[in-house]
C-alpha cells in the first residue's frame, strides 16, 4: 500500500462567539482553528487544533518538511520526528498544539487508508463516552445561564460545567441558578480557570458543597501543585479536583499525578500533541490508577476516549461543538447525552464543509 504524504494544506480561520465570553481568568470574543489537511494513497487526512494562527506557520515550515514524503502508517516514527525538531522553540504551547493537528490529520488518513473508524484503529472499549454539557461562560447574565443549563438537561446531559471566579461574591447567585435551571437529578460542575487563592477556593469549594457541586475544575492555578493537592485532601466528600487542560507533554502530567494533585486528570488531544500524545498521558493515567477526562474538542476526543477504558467522559464545550458543527459534516450530535463514534465512516467521519468554513478564513 502506498501510504506516502504526497500534499499537505494549512488553513486558519477565526470564528467569532455568539455572545461576550469570559471565565475566571480570561475574556475573548472570537476562536482561532488552524486546520490540516494530508493527502497520499488516494485518500484524505483531516486535524485540527484550537490554537494561535501563528501554529499554521509552523506546520507549513517546520513540521512538514518532516511530513512530506513520509509514510502515513508510521504515525509515531513522525510524531517523534516532529518532537525532536520543535526543540529549539520550546515544545509546550504553540509547537505542541501544531504538532497535533498534523498527528489528528495523520491518525485520519491512516484509518482511511485502512478503511476503519479510528475509534476502530486505535481499539474500541466502549460503544459511547458520557458528555457534559459545558459553557456557563461568567459573561452570561442569569438568564442566559439558565436557559444554556437548562438547554444542556432537555439534550439529556446528565451533567453541566459552569464557569466561576471572575466576581467570586456573585458566584453563589449564580450556582444557585444554575442548580435551579437543571434539577436536583444532574450533576453539576463548576470551573474557576485557576482564579482563585488557595483559601477562597477551599471555601468556594464548602460553599459549593450545598448545592451538590461534584466538580471543581482548576480552583487554583495548575501551576500550584500544592494548594491542589490541599484542595483535593479538604474539599467535600463528593467533589472530584480535575486539571491538566493546560498539560502539553507528558513530563507535566507526571508531576501533577505524582503531586496527587487532581483526583481526575484533564487531557485534550489538541494540545498534548494529538492522539498519540493523548495515549501516552492515557497510559501514564493507567499507572496512577487515575481516571481522566477530555477537554473540548468533542468530535475528535469522542473516538479516542470510546478506545480507552479509564476515560471517563467528553467536554461538549459550548464553543467547540458550535465550531465543529459550523465546519465538518459528520461532527458528532449527542444523544441522551452520550457521544457515539459513527462506524459507519472511516477515520474519525468528518468532512471539511469548505464553503461554509471559508468566510471565516484568515
Amino acid at each position: 500500500m502506498d501510504a506516502t504524504v504526497e500534499r499537505m494544506d494549512v488553513s486558519a480561520y477565526r470564528v467569532p462567539t455568539d455572545f461576550p465570553e469570559s471565565d475566571g481568568t480570561l475574556e475573548w470574543d472570537s476562536t482561532t482553528l488552524v486546520l490540516v489537511e494530508l493527502a497520499g494513497g488516494g485518500k484524505t487526512g483531516l486535524g485540527y487544533t484550537y490554537a494561535s494562527a501563528s501554529a499554521a506557520e509552523l506546520i507549513r515550515g517546520t513540521l512538514g518538511e518532516i511530513i512530506f514524503g513520509g509514510d502515513a502508517l508510521d504515525v509515531g516514527r513522525l510524531w517523534w520526528a516532529m518532537n525532536r525538531a520543535v526543540r529549539n522553540f520550546g515544545k509546550p504551547g504553540i509547537a505542541s498544539s501544531a504538532i497535533a493537528a498534523v498527528d489528528i490529520a495523520l491518525w485520519d488518513l491512516k484509518a482511511r487508508l485502512l478503511s476503519l473508524p479510528l475509534v476502530k484503529l486505535l481499539g474500541q472499549v466502549r460503544e459511547s463516552v458520557a458528555g457534559y454539557g459545558s459553557g456557563g461562560f461568567t459573561s452570561y447574565p442569569p438568564e442566559k445561564l439558565w436557559e444554556q443549563c437548562h438547554g444542556w438537561t432537555e439534550a439529556g446531559f446528565e451533567m453541566v460545567k459552569m464557569k466561576v471566579g471572575r466576581e467570586p461574591e456573585k458566584d453563589a447567585e449564580r450556582v444557585r441558578t444554575a442548580r435551579d435551571a437543571i434539577g436536583d437529578e444532574v450533576q453539576l460542575f463548576v470551573d474557576a480557570n485557576g482564579a482563585l487563592p488557595r483559601k477562597a477556593a477551599l471555601a468556594k469549594a464548602c460553599e459549593f458543597g450545598e448545592w451538590n457541586v461534584t466538580w471543581f475544575e482548576e480552583p487554583v492555578s495548575s501551576d500550584d501543585l500544592k494548594g491542589l493537592r490541599e484542595l483535593c485532601e479538604r474539599c467535600p466528600p463528593g467533589m472530584d479536583i480535575a486539571a491538566g487542560e493546560y498539560g502539553y507533554d507528558l513530563v507535566y502530567f507526571r508531576r501533577m499525578l505524582e503531586a496527587g494533585a487532581v483526583d481526575v486528570l484533564q487531557l485534550d488531544a489538541t494540545r498534548c500533541g494529538g492522539i498519540t500524545g493523548f495515549l501516552e498521558g492515557a497510559a501514564l493515567c493507567d499507572a496512577f490508577q487515575i481516571p481522566l477526562s477530555a477537554h473540548t474538542a468533542p468530535s475528535l476526543h469522542q473516538h479516542v476516549c470510546c478506545a480507552i477504558e479509564r476515560a471517563r467522559h467528553v467536554e461538549y464545550f459550548h464553543d467547540h461543538a458550535r465550531i465543529e458543527q459550523m465546519f465538518f459534516d459528520g461532527a458528532t450530535q449527542p444523544v441522551k447525552g452520550r457521544l457515539r463514534p459513527d462506524t459507519s465512516r472511516p477515520g474519525h467521519g468528518m468532512e471539511l464543509k469548505r464553503v461554509d468554513a471559508e468566510k471565516f478564513q484568515i
